[in-house]
């Protein structure tokens, strides 16, 4: 039992470093694999983003900084992305601190909450750094984008 709450006090101090706080029906965690494994009705919450799912593995680093959380069983979340607020969810999220890198994956669909943005595919990545994006349908279906323009006739 004390080695149980040592490893639960290990991840919370590697996760409140980052002030990441994750609350699950169910937490496991392997040293040796460097993995943290959340299930049942997962949150997490980092300052002004949160991400909900079913189960989240976050995967560490030697230093046990956050390398991948990966959210499966109906992602979904709401993100800030180059200073632009975004409503997100799929069937699988990932997100790469280190490279500033979101990955939505099966049924995914990305709204940008203030231009009213949407996009829909099997596929999305953003790259915060390099600020692309990249969409696929993945041949399940076609890709939509969805935007307004204003018309400006008088």
């Amino acid at each position: 039992m004390k080695k149980l709450i040592a490893l639960c006090l290990c991840a919370s101090s590697m996760l409140i470093a980052a002030e990441v706080e994750v609350t699950a029906d169910k937490f496991f965690a392997d040293e040796s694999k460097k993995i943290s494994i959340f299930e049942g009705h997962v949150v997490v919450i980092k300052e002004g983003d949160k991400l909900t799912a079913k189960k989240i593995v976050i995967e560490f680093d030697d230093k046990k900084q956050p390398l991948r959380y990966i959210a499966t069983g109906d992602a979904k979340g709401n993100l800030t992305m180059n200073q632009k607020k975004y409503y997100g969810e799929a069937e699988k999220m990932t997100y790469e601190p280190n490279k500033s890198l979101y990955t939505l994956e099966k049924k995914a669909f990305l709204h940008e909450i203030e231009t009213d943005k949407k996009v829909y595919g099997d596929f999305i990545r953003v790259d915060q750094i390099s600020g692309q994006y990249q969409v696929d349908g993945k041949g399940a279906a076609p890709v939509k984008f969805i935007f307004k323009v204003e018309d400006k006739k008088q």
